[in-house]
């Protein structure tokens, strides 16, 4: 039963957000490899006589733990292996300048703009920007032991171990990944058609559409000569293609409010079940008689869906293979694309001035004060300062919190512990708690991974208990640097970004309604192009929800979106079933009725360009009151009279 605070007492809305623990599944194949990667080589070097190389390797494998996220085999490569790389080159540069003074500070600095800049690409380029530095940090602040190549070759053999416990069961559940997540896809939507006509259709229809957009990205993901050669491939895209009809189909009978019969989500969890199981004889697909335009349109899809998941069907072609998805384009072009945008793109070189200025302030200031084992102070502004991995004032928020919840436990442990062997069962009870608090949130990332850090570090440098306040001292530094040079310094981080990618997402929608009615668009673009909006709406939820944890005022301006960005869904959402009733049998709208909704939606979004807080606008939308865009004139005049709960 939640407790009830006294009048005056109760904790702050963006404090209570920031600390609740976020609800995930533990992934306990990497639990376990987390156990096995990082207690190995630790018990290696105690069994050859040089601990100080197996901590180095254990290092190695923490950074690969915490890059191991992807669920397909040949993207684990990607997400381990390269950012493994970039953290040897950082160890490496870092300890050539280590002890050099001013040398290590503008060295330093200078990788950190490099590490910012590289991570603005995209989420491996992230994590490899982010090993990049914390690797040069930790050579140009701790001594390595051993020949210069001793460390990044340790640390880089500790992260390949866990890509190759990752990989090991490849042979065996080669297409597993994919297929489950396809499954994921068909559940959802089994749960959306449930949900049609209840409150919880929105949140149904959300998950469905994430869950479609990332089994696209797993199962898009591959290089694409292997979607004409892996028929397990071509048969998991037409399947995507095949349940994308029923998405659309769902918003037609959420519009209608009658409930859809119970045999409707059961044939879709049905379907579900064959794509995960890899089934391909018949099923007994039971539905009843549609008696509706909106009925119609989700027994059709549905039916559709049946035919290609089980006997094959139109869809399962290789020339349609991405017929609702964006085809990724070849490495080359993306590397090219990377390159060019991480030298021009004014965000790439913002952020990587943000970093380096923090960094080089850290350096600086642990330079002139005596400040025992420095290092600390840098890494934890390079974990802090990752605005593409949430609020920098929650992160430095919750890194404190979770530094002091770690210190507590690495307390009991090096004061309680002896060091040597008794190392090695410790470390198998500490790191898997990595990957298992890791979903929860940063706060709980942090109290995991810093009793693992300070081990490993006694474990090189035999400290003991007085690391513990020094490390305490030096995360309180690093946080205050990160939210003063790297947060409060810079103007655009009190606004949020809320409203700018709001706006071109309804500029976007306008695009799509007259595209949804308009003659000559191709059901592939169209298909493509709601799903880019979906995806894109996804992105400002993702947006809206970090900007919630801040402080106020960007806290509470934020919250003032919130209805319009459910209403912009909602407009798509009827843009869609108008689509759906007219392709089974409604008359379509006049032009001048279209491009009437497509101009009032332009204005809204030139509106919210312009401004920081909502304010009302009144609009008259006339149209045939029996139209299929009776309902998109309703809503898009619903988002138009939106205001600030604050006004």
């Amino acid at each position: 039963m939640p407790r009830d605070f006294p009048g005056g007492l109760a904790p702050p809305d963006w404090l209570v957000r920031n600390l609740t623990p976020q609800q995930a599944p533990v992934n306990r194949p990497a639990v376990a490899r987390a156990a096995v990667a990082m207690t190995l080589p630790l018990a290696v070097g105690l069994a050859v006589g040089e601990p100080a190389y197996g901590a180095l390797a254990s290092m190695g494998a923490l950074s690969g733990v915490i890059g191991d996220t992807a669920d397909a085999y040949r993207m684990r490569i990607l997400h381990i292996a390269v950012p493994q790389l970039f953290g040897a080159l950082g160890v490496t540069l870092g300890s050539l300048v280590y002890g050099q003074g001013w040398l290590a500070v503008v060295a330093v600095t200078l990788v950190a703009l490099v590490s910012g800049m590289i991570s603005t690409i995209g989420a491996v380029a992230s994590v490899s920007g982010l090993l990049l530095l914390l690797n040069a940090v930790i050579g140009a602040g701790l001594p390595m032991p051993g020949p210069w190549w001793a460390a990044p070759l340790l640390m880089t053999g500790g992260g390949l171990l866990v890509l190759l416990l990752a990989l090991i069961a490849w042979p065996l559940r080669s297409g597993v990944p994919e297929r489950a997540a396809v499954a994921d896809t068909y559940r959802k939507v089994a749960a959306l058609l449930a949900d049609s006509a209840s409150d919880g259709y929105e949140d149904a229809r959300h998950a469905a559409t994430q869950a479609l957009n990332q089994a696209y990205d797993l199962v898009l993901g591959h290089p694409t000569r292997h979607h004409g050669r892996s028929a397990e491939l071509t048969r998991l895209v037409a399947q995507l293609n095949a349940v994308t009809p029923v998405i659309e189909a769902a918003p037609a009978a959420h519009l209608s409010g009658v409930p859809l019969p119970p045999e409707v989500p059961s044939a879709a969890r049905h379907l579900a079940d064959a794509v995960e199981t890899g089934y391909r004889g018949p099923i007994g697909l039971i539905l009843p008689e549609p008696r509706s335009e909106s009925a119609r349109a989700v027994d059709h899809a549905l039916r559709h869906a049946t035919a290609v998941v089980v006997t094959g069907g139109p869809d399962d072609t290789p020339d349609d293979l991405t017929a609702g998805a964006d085809r990724p384009d070849r490495l080359r072009v993306r590397a090219a694309r990377a390159a060019r945008n991480l030298v021009l793109s004014a965000g790439s070189w913002r952020y990587g001035l943000r970093l380096a200025l923090c960094i080089g302030i850290a350096q600086t200031l642990v330079s002139l004060v005596p400040v025992p084992r420095s290092y600390w102070v840098a890494l934890t502004i390079t974990f802090v300062l990752k605005p593409d991995f949430g609020s920098v004032f929650s992160r430095a928020l919750l890194r404190a919190l979770g530094t002091v919840a770690g210190l507590v436990v690495a307390a009991a442990v090096l004061s309680q512990v002896p060091r040597g062997w008794w190392d090695v069962p410790v470390m198998l009870l500490l790191a898997p708690l990595i990957p298992a608090l890791t979903p929860r949130g940063y706060g709980y990332q942090t109290a995991a991974i810093t009793p693992v850090i300070l081990l490993l570090s006694d474990t090189l440098n035999r400290e003991g208990t007085a690391l513990l306040l020094p490390r305490l001292l030096d995360s309180l530094m690093g946080c205050a640097i990160a939210l003063i040079a790297g947060y409060l310094l810079w103007p655009e981080s009190w606004h949020t970004r809320v409203g700018d990618r709001l706006a071109d997402a309804v500029a976007d929608t306008a695009g799509y309604v007259e595209a949804a009615f308009g003659a000559g668009v191709e059901p592939a673009a169209r298909a493509r192009m709601r799903r880019r909006l979906y995806r894109d709406l996804s992105v400002v939820r993702t947006e809206f929800q970090r900007a919630l944890t801040e402080p106020p005022p960007t806290g509470r301006h934020a919250a003032a979106w919130w209805p319009l960005v459910v209403a912009v869904e909602r407009i798509v959402d009827a843009t869609t079933a108008a689509r759906v009733r007219v392709k089974h049998g409604a008359d379509p709208p006049a032009p001048a009725e279209v491009a009437q909704v497509a101009l009032q939606l332009r204005e809204l979004a030139e509106g919210l360009r312009e401004v920081e807080v909502l304010f009302p606008v009144r609009t008259e939308l006339a149209g045939p009151a029996d139209s299929v865009l009776a309902p998109l004139r309703q809503e898009v005049a619903t988002a138009r009279a939106i205001t600030s709960p604050g006004r």
